[in-house]
C-alpha cells in the first residue's frame, strides 16, 4: 500500500452532533468486503443522475483493489465513505480515473475532490507517462479536473481502446454516442497530457458559463437529431 498517500479529514455535519474521521486512501485487499457496497452505490448514483456509468461487478472492483488502483474512503468505523478506481488503456498509454462516487450521507464535504485527486496522483505516480482522460456531464467534476490540470477535448484525442468504448454500452446515452461514430455524446471529454506545455490552466471558473451554454447547445442539438430516428432515449431522459 502507498501510505503516502493518506490522508485523514474530520469532516463533521451541519447538526455539530455527529463527527467522522475519513481517510481516503489507496484500496488493498483488506477492503474487498465493500465491494459490493460499492457497486450498489455506483448503480444507484448512476439511477438519480438519469445517466450511464459503465458496470462492474463486485469481482473487478475487488481485482482493482488487489492491484492497489483504487481509491477508498473509509470512516473510522469501517464504513464506506467514497470509491474510485484507474485503468488503463492502449497500453498504458491512456489511464482513465473512473466510477468516482461518494456515499448520499458523506456528500457536500469536498469528499469528491479529496477521492479524484487521490486518484489522480496515484495515476500519475503509476503510469507518469500516459494521458489521464474522462467523460463527464457533471459540473464538478469538470472543476475538479480543470483544476489538476485537464481541459476540454474532442472525443478524437482519447483512447481508441475497443474495450474502453464498450464501458459506455450501459449509458442511456449510447445510442447517440454510435451514431455519432463516437465523436461526440453527451458527456464533455477532458484530457490532461503531461507532455504538453501549458501557458495556462483552463480557467473554469472564468470559462465555465460560455462551456456550460455550448454543453447545452450541443446536447439540446444531438437529441433533437437523434428523435429523428427515435424517441426512446427521449422517453427515458424524461423530455420527449
Amino acid at each position: 500500500m502507498t501510505k503516502d498517500l493518506v490522508i485523514s479529514y474530520n469532516i463533521t455535519e451541519m447538526t455539530d452532533t455527529n463527527v467522522y474521521d475519513i481517510k481516503v486512501q489507496v484500496a488493498g485487499p483488506e477492503h474487498k468486503h465493500l465491494a459490493d457496497a460499492i457497486v450498489d452505490e455506483m448503480a444507484e448514483s448512476a439511477k438519480a443522475r438519469g445517466t450511464g456509468i459503465a458496470k462492474r461487478s463486485p469481482d473487478y472492483i475487488r481485482q482493482k483493489m488487489d492491484e492497489g488502483k483504487a481509491i477508498i474512503a473509509i470512516t473510522k468505523e469501517g464504513t464506506f465513505a467514497g470509491f474510485c478506481y484507474i485503468e488503463a488503456w492502449a497500453h498504458g498509454k491512456y489511464v482513465a480515473n473512473s466510477g468516482l462516487i461518494v456515499s448520499p450521507e458523506f456528500r457536500k464535504y469536498g469528499l469528491a475532490t479529496k477521492i479524484k485527486k487521490k486518484a489522480f496522483e496515484l495515476s500519475r505516480k503509476k503510469f507518469p507517462d500516459a494521458k489521464l482522460f474522462g467523460l463527464t456531464t457533471s459540473a464538478a467534476v469538470m472543476k475538479i479536473n480543470s483544476e489538476l490540470g485537464y481541459r476540454p477535448v474532442h472525443y478524437t484525442e482519447l483512447t481508441d481502446d475497443e474495450e474502453f468504448w464498450k464501458g459506455c454500452s450501459s449509458c442511456v446515452n449510447y445510442e447517440i454516442l454510435m451514431s455519432k461514430e463516437r465523436k461526440m455524446c453527451m458527456c464533455t471529454a477532458m484530457l490532461y497530457d503531461p507532455e504538453e506545455i501549458k501557458s495556462k490552466k483552463w480557467d473554469f471558473i472564468k470559462e465555465s458559463v460560455l462551456w456550460e451554454r455550448w454543453q447545452r447547445l450541443k446536447n439540446f442539438k444531438l437529441l433533437k437529431a437523434f428523435s429523428k430516428g427515435s424517441n426512446k432515449l427521449l422517453n427515458i431522459l424524461g423530455i420527449a
